[in-house]
């Protein structure tokens, strides 16, 4: 950053970060730069760009040189303002929590979708508790998929699990920030343990959407992993072994018994194992109408398919 003598305004600042961000291949650049400037000055970021000429001052600039250098340094921007939007949502994240991403997104939408189109399932109307539909949403994290889902089926109860009881804490966090601690209830476990133990209403098959980001990036592409994930978000919720198919493979497999009649799963995955994931779903005699969903950069990215 030049001589602290010149007076930085909130347009010089977004300037120099973009450019900087840009050359060290960060993703995002201008983004992150605002998400940046917006936190260290407190305010939204559309406010940035209403107050353009707005002078920096002294400590401001001081905080903002230290998070650039750790941004630089692959330090993940999210992590050091401590939240990301998600689906319109603002979730707080830390390094206990993988970051939500656009990938994700589309469970969300197919979520949604199927539910416009099945009105009968009553997901997008309130109900009393105990009488709407149930979703599951395994691996939670920050609780961006459970959470997203509840705030738009107002009809809908949720139970997300983990393993991890640093996520969990992060999660909680998040449902009480949006007031949903009556609709998604937390439970710590390994993949669908919790779920079995719990028999929702004492059924086993009482789910109607079975949701996963689970880990699956296999040991061939770690190394291509970019630095500021591989470097500093979980790698317990990031890796998986037997080619990235160590839990979709027992998701695939165990997850169906959950569901209702007609219920989906949906679960994200290495685009690499699309065809075998695909194959697996074929081959399962609860399972029809599998197919492979593309996220938002065209990547083979969710495994759906629906309760025979």
């Amino acid at each position: 950053m030049p001589p602290p003598t010149k007076t930085w305004t909130t347009r010089d600042l977004l300037a120099w970060m973009s450019k900087a961000f840009e050359a060290a291949d960060l993703d995002s650049p201008r983004r992150m730069s605002e998400m940046l400037l917006a936190h260290v000055i407190g305010c939204d970021r559309l406010r940035l760009y209403m107050e353009t000429d707005r002078p920096a001052t002294p400590i401001e600039r001081d905080t903002l040189r230290d998070m650039v250098k750790r941004a630089l340094a692959h330090e993940p921007i999210q992590y050091l303002v401590g939240e990301e939007v998600f689906y319109t949502m603002h979730f707080k994240v830390d390094p206990r929590v993988l970051i939500p991403r656009p990938s994700t997104l589309t469970i969300i939408e197919e979520v949604l979708q199927h539910a416009r189109n099945n009105p009968d399932d009553n997901a997008l109307r309130e109900s009393d508790a105990g009488t709407g539909i149930m979703i599951a949403d395994i691996c939670t994290g920050s609780g961006c998929i459970a959470l997203a889902l509840a705030k738009s089926l107002p009809g809908a109860r949720v139970i997300a699990t983990d393993i991890s009881e640093g996520a969990l804490e992060v999660a909680q966090l998040n449902i009480t920030k949006h007031a949903l601690d009556d609709r998604v209830e937390l439970i710590a476990g390994d993949l669908l343990e919790p779920i079995f133990a719990h028999q929702v209403a004492g059924n086993d098959a009482s789910l109607h959407y079975l949701c996963s980001n689970p880990p699956y990036i296999p040991d061939h592409e770690w190394d291509a992993i970019e630095p500021n994930v591989k470097d500093h978000e979980p790698t317990l919720a990031l890796r998986a072994k037997d080619h990235g198919m160590e839990f979709v493979a027992k998701l695939i497999e165990d997850g169906p018994r959950l569901l209702t009649k007609g219920g989906m799963l949906l679960i994200e995955i290495a685009s690499c194992n699309a065809n075998q994931c695909l194959q697996l779903a074929n081959d399962h005699e609860l399972l029809e109408n599998a197919r492979i969903a593309k996220d938002s950069d065209g990547l083979d990215r969710v495994l759906i398919a629906t309760r025979a």
